[in-house]
């Protein structure tokens, strides 16, 4: 069975729309003020009011609890993706709320997986992404090897540089764990603008797998 699908970065309202025509599994919202993909002042009722199968995932990093809470509910998220450096005790809070909880780490040569294991009970999911300052979004893939340090049971998003040409290898890792890949910065015309017909070619393309 092919990994889901998250469609990240998303903040124009006619390409979002666009976006959810395609069906994807969850739609990324970015709520981090610094990136390019940042959401802005995209109207918070307008998107509360989308309809769809796509879960809706607020990106986060390192923001105040009572802010994700407070934006969980203006936007009806169903999903926190935490990119920061976010504590177990901070995941839990959010975790009692009835959301799903996506914990992102950046990866790169000398990655301690042991850092995973406070994070067992409190994440459904962990999202594996090239560690990089701007936590996220740059566009370049790492070094899927390191995957092998991965000793959870936990499935887990592959995120970092996938792209039309290498998103048959992250389908094929065969790693029964892959439960989701999350496209971003490589399927876009300009940063928050994704390119609808690529997507459509490509998920095409997995979907023939």
């Amino acid at each position: 069975m092919n990994p889901k699908i998250k469609i990240c970065g998303l903040k124009s309202p006619e390409n979002i729309r666009d976006v959810l025509d395609l069906q994807p599994d969850y739609a990324g919202f970015i709520f981090h003020p610094t990136s390019k993909r940042f959401i802005g002042d995209l109207d918070a009722a307008w998107v509360a009011e989308l309809q769809g199968p796509a879960i809706k995932t607020g990106v986060f990093v390192d923001a105040q609890l009572e802010r994700i809470r407070t934006t969980i509910h203006q936007y009806r998220l169903a999903a926190v993706q935490l990119h920061g450096n976010e504590t177990p005790e901070y995941c839990t809070e959010l975790r009692n709320l009835g959301i799903e909880i996506i914990k992102a780490f950046g990866i790169s040569d000398g990655f301690d997986w042991s850092a995973l294991a406070a994070y067992e009970a409190v994440a459904d999911y962990y999202l594996f992404d090239t560690k990089s300052p701007q936590h996220g979004g740059t566009g370049m893939s790492f070094d899927w090897k390191l995957l092998e340090g991965y000793r959870s049971s936990k499935p887990f998003f592959l995120s970092g540089g996938l792209s039309a040409d290498n998103i048959h290898d992250a389908v094929r890792l065969g790693d029964d764990r892959l439960y989701a890949l999350d496209l971003n910065s490589r399927f876009e015309t300009e940063p928050g603008i994704k390119n609808i017909e690529l997507l459509k070619r490509t998920l095409q393309n997995i979907n023939d797998e």
